[in-house]
């Protein structure tokens, strides 16, 4: 069984509530929220592989549209030493092994042009709240992931009502991928 998996259920208004061969899984926003879900849903067993469609802003004003996410870094954390993007115990990078976008995950809404510039310094074109729990806790079980994002703000100057209005058209989107890639 293939687990479809979003943070909110406004990411898959576009998806049938019932789709053949996949459960869905809202694991609410955020890194805890993220890793508690997918941990006690893959605990229980039976999945084969997870796919994540959600939403993401961009942090270079070239990358629009759908991505599938390579790999993801935190940018709200530092380590011992102060280095942002690295955690004390945590990899400082997780991959999926496919894909072309690196994500910076972080606990809030990124919103504004100094995080925007710091989040580019560290390597990644955009930004979400749950990347990188989702790919560390499917390494932990061994599951394959995909990790499908849709551009749906510029992450600065107001990005949340962009965001708002741009949900629905972005999980069309990611529907109409996972219907490409799966045949569903």
């Amino acid at each position: 069984m293939k687990l479809l998996v979003a943070a909110l259920s406004s990411e898959l208004v576009a998806f049938e509530s019932d789709l053949e061969g996949f459960e869905r899984l809202v694991t609410g926003p955020g890194k805890l929220q993220a890793a508690y879900a997918l941990t006690r849903r893959l605990d229980a067993g039976g999945v084969d592989e997870i796919v994540v469609v959600g939403t993401a802003g961009s942090v270079d004003a070239g990358v629009t549209g759908l991505h599938e996410i390579a790999a993801a870094i935190q940018h709200d954390v530092t380590d011992i030493d102060g280095i942002a993007g690295q955690h004390v115990s945590l990899p400082q990078r997780v991959e999926t092994g496919r894909g072309d976008a690196t994500i910076a995950t972080g606990d809030h809404f990124v919103d504004d042009a100094e995080a925007v510039a710091a989040i580019r310094g560290l390597g990644a074109t955009l930004v979400d709240m749950e990347t990188y729990a989702y790919i560390w806790v499917a390494q932990q079980f061994g599951v394959p992931i995909t990790v499908l994002k849709a551009v749906s703000d510029s992450a600065q100057d107001d990005a949340i009502t962009d965001w708002r209005a741009a949900v629905a058209a972005c999980s069309a989107d990611l529907r109409a991928e996972v219907a490409a890639r799966y045949g569903v």
